[in-house]
């Protein structure tokens, strides 16, 4: 089956070779979940953090039907990497 998958901002570096824009249509296994598209596409463990199937959350066990459109963007903004934080100064000091 066609999926459409669209890879938003740091992500895009995942796309194959030669792809025109930030879309491609992948060739996926009848049944193919968001986690198996993103495992092709090569993406890393943490996933991308906003998974989309036809403009709908998805989670990554979500199954996929043909030409459904998939989109995977990055953390937006800031988040937490398991790297203890550097202490400030207060405010008040």
């Amino acid at each position: 089956m066609k999926v459409e998958v669209s890879l938003y901002g740091s992500l895009a570096r995942y796309l194959p070779e030669g792809t025109q824009g930030r879309t491609v249509v992948l060739d996926c296994p009848d049944g193919a979940t968001v986690e198996q598209v993103i495992d092709q596409l090569g993406i890393p463990k943490p996933y991308p953090t906003m998974l989309l199937v036809n403009g709908i959350h998805a989670d990554p066990d979500t199954p996929l039907n043909e030409g459904d459109p998939l989109a995977l963007f990055p953390p937006l903004a800031g988040g937490y990497n398991g790297v203890p934080m550097p202490k400030t100064a207060d405010c008040d000091e």
